[in-house]
């Protein structure tokens, strides 16, 4: 596996559970658990092909990637029982468009 793919799936395991341990202090362990648990919003690379190319850009291409989705997933932050998720979502986002930025796109 390549030095990058292992960074880039150790940033969607490890960066969620610093924003857990920032901002949900009292229920980290929960949160990070929830949080970790919105990779689910991957499946939609079942869609393309191939399902993974470490060169393509997520942002923006995969529909659950899109930018309106992006902001329905800010939009969840005023929800407060759904915070978690967003946030969740939301540095998951943030982790991909680290790759985007490398790619350079």
């Amino acid at each position: 596996m390549e030095t990058t793919t292992i960074l880039h799936l150790a940033l969607h395991a490890a960066l969620p559970g610093v924003v857990a341990a920032i901002a949900f202090r009292p229920r980290w362990r929960a949160a990070w658990g929830w949080m970790l648990a919105m990779t689910v919003v991957d499946v939609d690379h079942l869609l393309a092909d191939p399902i993974y190319d470490p060169g393509r850009c997520s942002i923006g291409f995969h529909p659950l990637h899109s930018w309106p989705a992006i902001g329905a997933y800010a939009l969840l932050l005023f929800v407060p029982a759904l915070r978690v998720f967003a946030s969740g979502l939301l540095v998951h986002m943030g982790v991909d468009g680290i790759d985007c930025l490398r790619i350079g796109v």
